[in-house]
């Protein structure tokens, strides 16, 4: 006799057709027991059957009836009932009168049961409890084949404990076929605390982890910009290996809108493409859309493309459809190409890239040029067996933009370098050579004398060393740590060049950081080259678990001394809208003998504690020029404080709070506070909670931030945008409303909206 499709009933009962989520054990009482073999070594065992009764008689056909309480065991099966009879003809044995079935995986209780040695059953009457995790049910009748379907009738199905019907899924029919790992439910509803909130004629879903054709949850969300949204999203299984999601949409104010997501993914590529579009816009009259296209392809080993596009159909489509301030003050949208070539020498990368500008009201001067193309060529030669190494770092890039100057620049610059490395110290001395060649279209535009040459050459060369050691002792109370100290020298000498003729296409003074201060250019991009006669200095302790190899601590310090003042400036942007263009005023800062002081602080879950510090320090004019203080407080990931402070001179000044933290054993609350101390008013508020039982838990977070710009660059910060998103989640179901725990981790840092509380 077999009853192996009974077994894969309870697997199907177990996890695909719910999916119980792992957070509920700790809400829940614990299974009743766990497996102590995996359902294929059940498979293989000798399926011995053993019966015990009080007792037994045999009929002439070889037909047998055990009375009395009969248990009858089969492997790690068993089943127990008042009365047994067995079919010698059919191989057929019927249960009657408290029947109870239990295996690894799940308990059963009817009236009447019957399996024959083929495979197939019936238990009517029946309740089912899962054992291995929280679940149970009832049907009025469960029906197995030898070909692995199980029919249930009149289902009722929770994760609640017993005594609890928070929520309860029922369907008049629900159809499984553990072959084809497809399901089907007839007449399926759900009710939440007695009221029904969802209801279908038909619904079908996988079994297991395989993607199936289908609806997924609905979308309930209320903004300030877009009123109700209503959607549904249908997901279509293309193929194993590409899939479709449609979300239709209603959006109170505004009109419906559809929403597409394909993705796809094959041995040599993986892509996305995203886009919704709205056809009529009733607020502004117009069609809106979005799109997003992501791809990766390796066209061949060292030989991969990327390609990142993304466009909008007007500059107000993120302040309108998009939700927090990091969503609605996009400023540029970027389209990019790559073609990117490696080998044991060379990194050759082909781009193609411009940017869609969202935020009109930025100037023209301060557009980003299109670079199309640009191709950049890095190569490194090891010369024999020496240290010594040859590298040449190569780039030609054409630049376009609709005002202003344009044209190619190609910048080579070899250099020869010394790289000697051991353990407690290193000293890697270079030179090399900046060679420059320009191009241009209108390169006198904004200059009325018209004395700037369309072909300008520009040829540094330069020199460095950058030296330091590494000093490292035990540390602890038994030396269970490692302490180190590690200073570090880099001079660098590159001698003026008059660089005024040469335009400004992608170059910057970046702000001072530990990352600039040991490099030999203080500007990014190769319109600029600074000149240097200058020795950067820094120092670096570390603390360090020696177990785990776990960072404690990190800090350093460091600051660059000018022997001689750099000369080399970037000059003021000019205004190209105006005939003829004029440069416009502007207050370059000045230079001192020494950079600012920079200082970083990294205290790192030190007793559930966390620190970070980044400070620059202008010894000049004693004045701060960059802050930012980072605590948080992480006891585990579902009890969280963050308190931060960032300031930069004469750009923002604010403080920004989050916490995560229950209040109870169900209860718990979630709030971010961002504050501009110069706009003088919160730019964003979150503001929530949630109620997690065994069973299910519910989740209201409201928002108010940032949804517009200012109607100038220096006008008032706007008045703030609202929306509130409500999900309720039945645990081994699935949700019901826009999640929200992603935008919860994102803007409360160390939050793990998925972790119980304890």
């Amino acid at each position: 006799m077999r009853i192996d499709p009974l077994l894969r009933a309870a697997a199907v009962l177990a996890g695909p057709l719910w999916g119980v989520a792992a957070q509920a054990a700790d809400l829940c009482p614990a299974p009743p027991h766990h497996l102590s073999r995996t359902p294929a070594e059940i498979a293989v065992a000798d399926h011995a059957i053993d019966i015990y009764s009080d007792g037994f008689t045999l009929d002439d056909n070889g037909d047998a009836t055990m009375t009395g309480r009969v248990t009858a065991k089969q492997d790690e099966r068993s089943v127990t009932a008042d009365s047994v009879t067995y079919s010698k003809e059919t191989g057929r044995i019927t249960a009657q009168g408290a029947v109870n079935f239990e295996d690894p995986l799940v308990r059963l209780q009817a009236d009447h049961g019957s399996y024959d040695q083929l495979g197939g059953g019936d238990f009517s009457k029946s309740t089912f409890e899962l054992l291995d995790r929280p679940g149970r049910g009832s049907a009025t009748n469960i029906a197995v084949t030898p070909s692995g379907k199980i029919s249930l009738e009149q289902v009722r199905y929770t994760t609640c404990p017993v005594g609890d019907k928070d929520w309860m899924l029922q369907a008049s029919s629900i159809n499984l076929d553990t072959v084809q790992h497809q399901g089907v439910a007839r007449g399926a509803w759900m009710e939440f605390k007695g009221v029904p909130i969802f209801y279908t004629p038909y619904l079908s879903f996988p079994l297991g982890s395989e993607r199936k054709t289908g609806f997924l949850v609905p979308i309930l969300e209320h903004s300030g910009t877009s009123g109700y949204e209503i959607g549904v999203s249908y997901y279509i299984n293309l193929a194993p290996n590409y899939d479709l999601t449609l979300t239709p949409e209603y959006l109170s104010t505004r009109g419906v809108e559809l929403g597409g997501e394909f993705r796809y993914l094959t041995a040599s590529s993986h892509g996305q493409i995203d886009m919704t579009v709205m056809p009529h816009d009733s607020q502004t009259g117009g069609d809106r859309f979005y799109f997003h296209e992501t791809d990766t392809t390796d066209f061949a080993p060292g030989l991969r493309g990327e390609v990142d596009v993304a466009a909008v159909s007007d500059s107000t489509y993120f302040e309108d459809f998009g939700v927090g301030s990091e969503e609605t003050s996009v400023t540029f949208l970027e389209r990019r190409g790559d073609l990117k070539y490696y080998d044991d020498h060379w990194r050759i990368q082909g781009e193609l890239q411009n940017f869609q500008t969202i935020d009109t009201t930025v100037a023209s001067y301060a557009r980003p040029y299109s670079r199309v193309p640009r191709i950049d060529a890095q190569g490194l030669f090891p010369l024999g067996e020496s240290n010594f190494v040859f590298t040449v770092d190569s780039e030609a890039v054409n630049f376009l933009r609709d005002i202003g100057p344009s044209g190619v620049r190609l910048d080579v610059s070899p250099e020869f370098r010394w790289d000697y490395r051991t353990a407690g110290y290193y000293f890697v001395p270079s030179v090399g050579w900046h060679l420059t060649q320009y191009s241009l279209q209108d390169a006198n535009y904004g200059n009325p004398a018209g004395t700037l040459p369309s072909s300008p050459f520009r040829s540094v060369p330069y020199g460095s060393v950058d030296t330091g050691l590494i000093f490292e002792r035990d540390s602890g109370s038994q030396g269970q740590r490692t302490e180190t100290l590690e200073p570090r020298l880099v001079y660098t000498y590159v001698p003026y060049r008059n660089q005024t003729g040469l335009p400004i296409f992608d170059s910057a003074l970046p702000d001072l950081n530990l990352s600039e201060l040991f490099r030999t250019n203080r500007f990014v991009g190769e319109d600029r080259i600074s000149d240097a006669n200058q020795l950067a200095a820094g120092i670096t302790t570390r603390l360090f678990e020696q177990n785990s190899g776990q960072q404690l601590l990190s800090a350093t310090l460091g600051q660059i001394r000018y022997f001689e003042v750099p000369r080399v400036a970037l000059p003021c942007p000019v205004d190209y809208t105006v005939t003829p263009p004029v440069p416009l005023a502007c207050t370059q800062s000045p230079v001192f003998n020494a950079s600012d002081t920079v200082a970083d602080v990294s205290l790192t879950a030190y007793k559930n504690w966390s620190v970070n510090l980044d400070y620059v320090w202008n010894p000049y004019l004693n004045e701060t020029t960059k802050e930012e203080v980072a605590v948080q407080y992480r006891p585990d990931a579902s009890h969280v404080v963050n308190l931060a402070y960032r300031y930069q001179k004469s750009t923002f000044e604010e403080w920004d709070g989050s916490v995560a933290w229950p209040i109870s054993a169900h209860w718990s609350a979630v709030g971010r506070l961002v504050y501009s101390i110069l706009d003088r008013q919160a730019i964003e508020q979150v503001a929530g909670f949630e109620y997690k039982s065994c069973c299910w838990r519910i989740q209201v977070v409201q928002r108010r931030y940032v949804d517009s710009r200012p109607s100038t660059p220096t006008g008032p910060t706007p008045p703030l945008g609202q929306s509130i998103a409500v999900e309720l989640q039945l645990i081994g179901l699935g949700s019901v409303g826009k999640a929200s725990n992603t935008f919860l981790e994102r803007s409360i840092s160390g939050y793990s909206a998925s972790d119980p509380i304890p």
